[in-house]
């Protein structure tokens, strides 16, 4: 019998579907596109729109209500809603180590309110042996704070400290040592990236290769995107592109052109140094000769992120979200928000793309981070597995979600689903593996389910019934209409009634609380 793959997790953060360069984007990612080339690419594959939600789910094959995620990392006093990884659940590393695998984690852990302790939902107390990264969702990327290692809280070292450098050194490092300790041993190494969330950090050189790329205005790249997508095989062309955010203008009439511009060159430069990175990695994985028997596995946490920052934020550098500090290393006060008349990029700024941009990034669906029309929910998903996937740069267009990375990983690991661990009994998985993908067949999953801040949404087959909140139920045909232009409600309300109907035992299985209750009690404890 052949030893069970290592399986090496990569997860971006905040990034759109249509960014790398193999989904249609502009973005220089020729790493991830080679990882594409050699593996498989899916066209439907979904996440939970929002970081924190998405991490839990992805690390226990439940859904965020389920973990203890259901919002965010605070806690609202009820069951689903606690910020906190829940006991009765198991992640993919604590699992996999009943497999006989070692466990790595290098990057973005947030799925504990706990910054300061207890430590029982820190990375080492859930089934990984060795941990460097950040345990908030935010962070300055030349000084980001909560950086830990293992169960000590550390400092940035050097005066060229760059997050994204190093997490893909840490992963490196955790990967050579593994290899030359544990030899023969299976390994699972999640690296957890940051970029491209905001803030807008990049280092000069790499916003340079961006100069002029996106000066052309967020009408005409949607629209080079969009066209790029169908050319790959990627979107249909009977999907209408959808229209620009109704709240932004048209290029010709925005001000502060050089400024726009720059949000996005300065993101692109991200995603670059992230893909630079695994390039990295990739190169560490052959060096040791591990990458023929490792399944490797690409995705990003949330669509694009539309989130427009202000200088309020600043008020956070020390505060409980510790998103950033008030100085920049040489004690320059760090610029905090929007503000035009300031380049995004340097340490003493702190930016994000917004609207215009995301609306880019989704290219050619609607909404953004936090909202599960498909703008918010559409991630790329990349497989690469030399030794145990035939296929070599095909698309799979099989719709799955963030569960079904936990029933994957355990079916090709060999390692069945706990019922208990470390006498907690354990909840049942959710996912579907999609290891009969692999060879372009079923692989079971009949319905999707999201909520997350009151939008919701249910898929079955070609049907998606989706609303953003407050809004009214809208129905879709997913074959016909992916870019979710059309309502059919109207025309078919017993499909809508029976998607409904299917999506109210979820919620209620699933100890999903409607979003104006879960409001009202945080009024109520505020």
């Amino acid at each position: 019998m052949s030893r069970p793959p290592n399986v090496l997790l990569l997860l971006s953060d905040d990034m759109g579907f249509s960014d790398i360069g193999c989904y249609g984007g502009e973005v220089r990612t020729p790493n991830l596109d080679a990882l594409a080339d050699g593996g498989l690419k899916y066209t439907q594959f979904y996440n939970t729109a929002r970081c924190c939600p998405s991490r839990a789910s992805l690390l226990t094959g439940l859904y965020p209500q389920q973990a203890d995620i259901g919002h965010m990392t605070g806690d609202d006093g009820i069951d689903g809603y606690r910020g906190d990884l829940s006991p009765d659940s198991v992640t993919l590393a604590e699992a996999l180590k009943t497999g006989g695998y070692a466990t790595y984690l290098s990057g973005k852990w947030h799925v504990t309110r706990h910054l300061d302790g207890p430590n029982h939902n820190w990375p080492c107390q859930r089934g990984f042996d060795d941990f460097y990264g950040i345990l908030t969702g935010a962070a300055n990327y030349y000084q980001p704070r909560t950086l830990m290692r293992n169960n000590e809280p550390i400092e940035p070292e050097g005066d060229d400290y760059f997050l994204t450098d190093a997490l893909g050194s840490e992963a490196i490092r955790q990967i050579r040592q593994h290899v030359e300790t544990r030899p023969g041993q299976p390994f699972f190494q999640y690296v957890a990236f940051t970029a491209p969330h905001w803030p807008l950090h990049a280092h000069g050189e790499d916003i340079e290769r961006y100069r002029g790329r996106f000066d052309a205005g967020w009408d005409r790249l949607r629209e080079e995107r969009y066209a790029r997508m169908i050319r790959l095989g990627l979107v249909d062309p009977r999907w209408p592109l959808t229209e620009r955010d109704p709240r932004v203008c048209a290029w010709e009439q925005a001000g502060f052109k050089e400024w726009q511009a720059r949000r996005m060159e300065v993101y692109a430069a991200q995603i670059e140094r992230m893909d630079r990175n695994i390039g990295r990695i990739l190169e560490t994985l052959c060096a040791t000769g591990q990458l023929q028997d490792t399944l490797i596995l690409f995705l990003s946490d949330n669509g694009g992120c539309a989130e427009e920052l202000g200088p309020n934020l600043g008020a956070w550098a020390t505060g409980p979200e510790r998103v950033g500090t008030p100085f920049t290393r040489d004690r320059w006060e760090v610029r905090y928000g929007n503000i035009p008349a300031v380049l995004p990029g340097d340490e003493d700024t702190y930016q994000s793309c917004g609207i215009p941009w995301a609306n880019v990034q989704n290219t050619p669906f609607r909404l953004y981070k936090h909202w599960v029309h498909e703008g918010g929910i559409a991630t790329p998903l990349i497989v690469h597995w030399p030794s145990g996937i035939a296929a070599r740069g095909e698309w799979r267009h099989q719709p799955a979600q963030l569960p079904d990375i936990m029933a994957t990983v355990l079916e090709a690991a060999g390692v069945p689903y706990p019922d208990a661990y470390e006498g907690r009994r354990i909840q049942p998985l959710e996912g579907f593996s999609l290891v009969p993908t692999f060879a372009d067949r079923p692989h079971g999953r009949e319905v999707l389910y999201w909520e997350h801040e009151g939008n919701r949404a249910v898929r079955k087959g070609r049907w998606k019934l989706v609303s953003k909140f407050p809004g009214a139920w809208e129905l879709y045909d997913m074959e016909a209409d992916r870019t979710e232009t059309t309502d059919l409600l109207a025309r078919h309300p017993d499909i809508a009634a029976e998607l409904e109907a299917l999506h109210d035992q979820w919620a209620q299985r699933c100890g999903v609380l409607p979003w104006v209750d879960l409001e009202k009690r945080r009024k109520s404890r505020a």
